[in-house]
C-alpha cells in the first residue's frame, strides 16, 4: 500500500526558509516518478518539481527555480523540499506525490498535504 506523509510546514517570514519532509512507504523512491506540487486557495494545482524515475533528472517550475531544492534519502524512504528565499506567493498547501512510471496529472498517489504560509 503506497502512503506518503508530509511534515515540516508552518509560518515563515518573507525571505525565510523551510524544509518539508515526505516519508513514503509501499514503494522504493527511485522506482517511481516523485516530487511536490502545491495548491493555493482559488488557484490551480502547480507542480513544483518532478524527479524522473528513468534517469533521475529533476525539473523545477520557473516560479521556484533557484530557490527550491529537492533531495531524497533512500535509506530513510524520505524526500525533502528545501525552500529558501520564500515569498508570500509561495503560500499554499504542499503535497508530495508519486507515480509508477511516468508522471501523470493528477498523480496516482499523494500525501495529505501540509500548509506553508509566508507572511510578515
Amino acid at each position: 500500500q503506497v502512503q506518503l506523509v508530509e511534515s515540516g510546514g508552518g509560518l515563515v517570514q518573507p525571505g525565510g526558509s523551510l524544509r518539508l519532509s515526505c516519508v513514503v512507504s509501499g514503494f522504493a523512491l527511485d522506482d517511481y516518478a516523485i516530487g511536490w506540487f502545491r495548491q493555493a486557495p482559488g488557484k490551480e494545482r502547480e507542480r513544483v518539481l518532478c524527479r524522473s524515475s528513468a534517469h533521475g533528472s529533476i525539473g523545477y517550475a520557473d516560479s521556484v527555480k533557484g530557490r527550491f531544492t529537492f533531495s531524497r534519502s533512500t535509506v530513510k524512504n524520505t524526500m525533502y523540499l528545501q525552500m529558501n528565499s520564500l515569498k508570500p506567493e509561495d503560500t499554499a498547501m504542499y503535497y508530495c506525490y508519486a507515480d509508477p512510471g511516468t508522471t501523470s496529472d493528477p498523480p496516482d498517489y499523494w500525501g495529505q498535504g501540509i500548509q506553508v504560509t509566508v507572511s510578515s
